[in-house]
């Protein structure tokens, strides 16, 4: 087998389109949805400030002013949690797809590295074990590192997720407790 044929080349070119288009598409697809969330928002907003400022000038003494107010901040804190959320949910599942990506390219990636070593360990000359032996070294610490790396951004996300919701609880308790 030779170390550059026609066939592998246009299949590595391949891959690598297939994973250009692959990393593109979950790109916009969390972009996507991210606008969507931004138009949803934006559309709820002016029409909650609309029937808002409808309400202001027919209330006659302070008192009520006072008292309306405090009803339009309540459900503005419960929705900036709500948005919070949203946008995690948006941020965690595309990182989650382009990670998925990611991992599958570096696997096709290593093994093509694994078989090329083979091959040039079959066709190198007498005494070059020491230097395949250190390619296969480097390698294995690299798949190492790789792994390490992607089990520490896994820990990451889910810590940030764990975290997001404990804020979350807690200033939507303070929101109900102020509102009370």
């Amino acid at each position: 087998m030779a170390l550059s044929s026609p066939e592998q080349i246009a299949a590595s070119q391949k891959a690598g389109l297939d994973a250009f288009f692959g990393l593109t598409g979950k790109v916009f697809e969390g972009v996507e949805k991210l606008v969507a969330l931004n138009l949803q928002v934006v559309r709820s907003t002016l029409a909650e400030s609309q029937e808002n400022l409808t309400k202001a000038p027919g209330t006659p003494n302070p008192q009520q002013w006072l008292t309306l107010q405090a009803g339009f901040t309540t459900p503005f804190a419960e929705k900036s949690l709500s948005y919070g959320r949203q946008l995690f949910d948006i941020a965690s599942t595309t990182q989650a797809g382009v990670a998925q990506l990611a991992q599958t390219q570096y696997e096709r990636y290593n093994a093509r590295v694994q078989e090329f070593i083979k091959e040039a360990s079959k066709s190198a000359p007498a005494g070059s074990e020491a230097a395949i032996a250190a390619w296969k070294t480097a390698i294995s610490a690299t798949t190492t590192l790789y792994e390490s790396l992607q089990k520490a951004g896994q820990q990451a996300v889910e810590v940030a997720g764990s975290n997001l919701e404990a804020v979350t609880a807690s200033a939507s308790k303070a929101a109900k407790r102020s509102a009370a």
